[in-house]
């Protein structure tokens, strides 16, 4: 069972950086494809970004094409989430998730097709 430890949050001004990483805790890490939720305070956990088991095929979510930039290093066993220029409607619980891939270039972007989860790590944007 992969384990997925999330870090890089905190308080930040808007128009601030910051870059978010998720530490998986398996050898097989490049047979996952990996995705970045959110969760803000008294709404549902919406999908923010989804990479593919190699890494060349992303996907984002319409609200933070041009911010953020999902990327993996397979050799790390990490994913990490670069967000710029930050919103005060950026703050929220951020999660990494994974799904177990057969496929090379399949990009995840719903919720229920990822099987392990992190516990969360928070940002808050000030404006």
């Amino acid at each position: 069972q992969a384990q997925l430890v999330e870090s890089g949050g905190g308080l930040v001004q808007a128009g601030a950086s910051l870059r978010l990483s998720c530490a998986v805790s398996r050898r097989t890490f490049s047979n996952y494809a990996m995705g970045w939720f959110r969760q803000a305070p008294g709404k549902e956990r919406e999908f923010v970004a989804g990479i593919s088991r190699r890494g060349s095929e992303t996907s984002y979510a319409e609200f933070v094409k041009g911010r953020f930039t999902i990327s993996r290093d397979n050799a790390k066993n990490t994913v990490y989430l670069q967000m710029n220029n930050l919103k005060p409607e950026d703050t929220a619980d951020y999660f990494c998730a994974a799904d177990l891939q057969f496929s090379l270039v399949a990009v995840r972007i719903r919720e229920d097709e990822y099987t392990y989860w992190g516990q969360g790590t928070q940002v808050t944007v000030s404006s």
